[in-house]
């Protein structure tokens, strides 16, 4: 069994990762800031949507695989992982363009990662169950 469907949404997670990576290295760079975010209020909202994405997408990646690998069918996988994608790109986009407050993005980036979230354990849960 291959699981393209999961592998597909795992690079494109890899791909965020990179690019905002690449948001906290370009910030770190000029501003010479080499440890924290040096008071930098830039900097410290890009760490920020880099180690949100790095706290859930290990989670989320591990029980879409398992979902895709235990039958899950490809357009519900397909499904978690646009949405997935979706919701992490709204939560970078709405932290960098927030103040610290309400922004339609973070929520719904958020909402939409828990969504996720919930859906793929108890999917996993049920697959276990042989529900």
């Amino acid at each position: 069994m291959t699981l393209m469907v999961s592998g597909l949404y795992a690079g494109l997670t890899a791909l965020l990762v990179l690019a905002l990576s690449y948001k906290v290295v370009k910030f770190r760079r000029a501003n010479k800031i080499g440890i924290g975010d040096g008071g930098h209020q830039g900097l410290s909202v890009a760490i920020r949507a880099h180690g949100n994405l790095i706290e859930n997408a290990p989670i989320v990646l591990i029980l879409l695989v398992l979902a895709e690998f235990n039958g899950m069918p490809m357009y519900l996988v397909h499904c978690l992982g646009t949405a997935w994608i979706v919701a992490r790109l709204l939560h970078a986009i709405g932290l960098n363009q927030g103040k610290g407050d309400y922004h339609f993005g973070r929520f719904y980036g958020v909402l939409i990662t828990w969504i996720v979230l919930l859906i793929l354990a108890v999917a996993n849960i049920g697959f276990f169950l042989g529900l």
